[in-house]
């Protein structure tokens, strides 16, 4: 789709009326295709296609989201004895806030890039971003698994979160690649994918952290990851990005890079009010798309929201039970977590269709929200139980607080890209996701804080400390339904 130069007389009047979930323009059949422009071709074959879902398309779209995602919590399990290991903290209880900087620098790296990938993505095209994010997973994540010192650690994780801009751009090709009809489906592979890394992540770092201890006969202390506990995992992510890499050669570009003609801005022009908001440019300033603006608060707090409860859950589980945790392994906490990604890829891909059908974007996030809250305050009672009562509570827990999460994120995001055209969706998604960069690098500052303050308060008898979490968890639920 190209730029289209129009004037409207009441473009504010209309952005203030539009609503927040747009409808999909029947005029795509009747415009304009270009020779030699990879976003014409691509519309050629959407409309050849009689309405079939682009299989090979959103494979490749949850292919690179999944190489994507799984550096940012991978770390998570081992990442409390990765910081006892640097001899950084002075006490066992300070070990929570130095693992928050640890884990919030990712984040602080991508807040400050995720803008520039975005118009980059919007100028040169989706597919470039796309494979320079995979590729710096690919060096940077393996650099992280051979950290030796704190300083190190947290540098790699800095660069490697500015370097992967890849979340913005992979959210407009999968708007992009889809017809209408399954725009849904589209940020649903996407928010499984980066959802799924998110829970396997941990998984891997779980199961695959200190091997030499874990795997002996296996592995050596006298080996590479003897004396790097913590590379094996790191390592396995960047393989499996490398594989993604090279089968981005064969992912379709979605970018115009043509001018529409003086035709079809005259079509625009004739279009009825509805039609001609949705055909629009709105080059104005996307901080005037009030439709836009109203999500990104939700998708803002959500972030914060889910950022600190993957942190805690993973410190409060493997801390010791006279601090109020749960004595966990990292393995134990990694096996929850992959029990929770199972359960989130059968959700998205056989249920989640159903609840968006009846229900919307709009309620199913705000009914997930409100069950979320539900969800996060049971866990500290678990401290009391023991043996098969504890597994159940806490894998049930796991799985619905994933089911829950994927089902609010899905939809902000269906409201965020349906509120701006295609030419400003990678700047879109850019200012979102550093937006929400920056409440997700506050999160596991704060989450790590909270957490050691907890332990330090857990005899208390008027608060202690894990309910403390879980409260602070339950508000920032609270505040996020009201706003949705």
């Amino acid at each position: 789709r190209g730029e289209l130069s129009i004037v409207m007389g009441d473009e504010e009047r209309g952005a203030a009326a539009a609503p927040l979930l747009l409808p999909a323009s029947p005029s795509s059949a009747s415009r304009h295709h270009e020779a030699g422009c990879p976003g014409c071709a691509l519309d050629r074959r959407k409309e050849s296609s009689g309405g079939r879902i682009p299989y090979k398309e959103l494979f490749f779209v949850g292919l690179t989201t999944l190489a994507s995602s799984l550096p940012i919590t991978c770390l998570f399990p081992f990442m409390y004895f990765m910081v006892r290991d640097f001899h950084v903290a002075k006490t066992e209880e300070d070990i929570g806030s130095y693992a928050g900087f640890l884990a919030s620098s990712y984040m602080i790296g991508r807040a400050f890039s995720a803008i520039f990938w975005g118009i980059v993505a919007d100028r040169i095209g989706r597919k470039p971003v796309i494979v320079f994010s995979i590729l710096s997973v690919v060096i940077f994540n393996t650099l992280f698994g051979l950290s030796t010192e704190y300083w190190m650690a947290i540098a790699t994780r800095l660069v490697l979160g500015s370097l992967n801009g890849l979340l913005a751009p992979i959210k407009a090709y999968a708007i992009e690649v889809c017809q209408a009809e399954h725009h849904a489906l589209g940020l649903s592979v996407v928010n499984t994918a980066w959802g799924f890394g998110l829970v396997i992540g941990p998984a891997l770092g779980g199961y695959l952290a200190q091997p030499a201890e874990k795997y002996p006969q296996i592995f050596s202390k006298e080996s590479v990851f003897g004396r790097f506990p913590y590379f094996l995992p790191c390592v396995a992510v960047s393989l499996l990005a490398a594989i993604v890499l090279i089968s981005c050669i064969w992912m379709p570009e979605t970018i115009h890079k043509h001018k529409s003609p003086e035709k079809d801005i005259q079509k625009v022009k004739a279009l009825p009010s509805e039609q001609s908001y949705l055909d629009s440019p709105r080059k104005k300033s996307l901080l005037q798309n009030w439709p836009w603006m109203s999500t990104m608060v939700s998708y803002c707090f959500f972030g914060l929201h889910d950022t600190a409860y993957s942190e805690i859950l993973s410190l409060w589980a493997v801390s010791d039970r006279k601090y109020g945790g749960l004595s966990f392994s990292s393995e134990d906490i990694g096996g929850v977590l992959a029990v929770a990604g199972a359960s989130l890829l059968v959700y998205q891909l056989i249920i989640y269709h159903w609840v968006h059908k009846f229900l919307g974007p709009v309620i199913s996030s705000r009914v997930a929200s409100a069950l979320s809250i539900l969800i996060v305050s049971t866990y500290p009672f678990m401290t009391y139980l023991s043996g098969a009562k504890l597994s159940f509570a806490l894998y049930s827990a796991a799985m619905m607080r994933s089911v829950v999460a994927i089902t609010a994120s899905t939809g902000i995001s269906l409201l965020q890209n349906h509120a701006v055209r295609q030419d400003q969706r990678g700047t879109a998604n850019g200012i979102s996701t550093t937006a929400m960069s920056f409440f997700k690098a506050i999160a596991p500052i704060g989450a790590g804080y909270l957490f050691s303050w907890a332990q330090k308060h857990q005899d208390s008898t008027f608060f202690p400390g894990n309910q403390s979490i879980c409260s602070v968890l339950v508000v920032q639920k609270d505040f996020l339904i009201i706003h949705t």
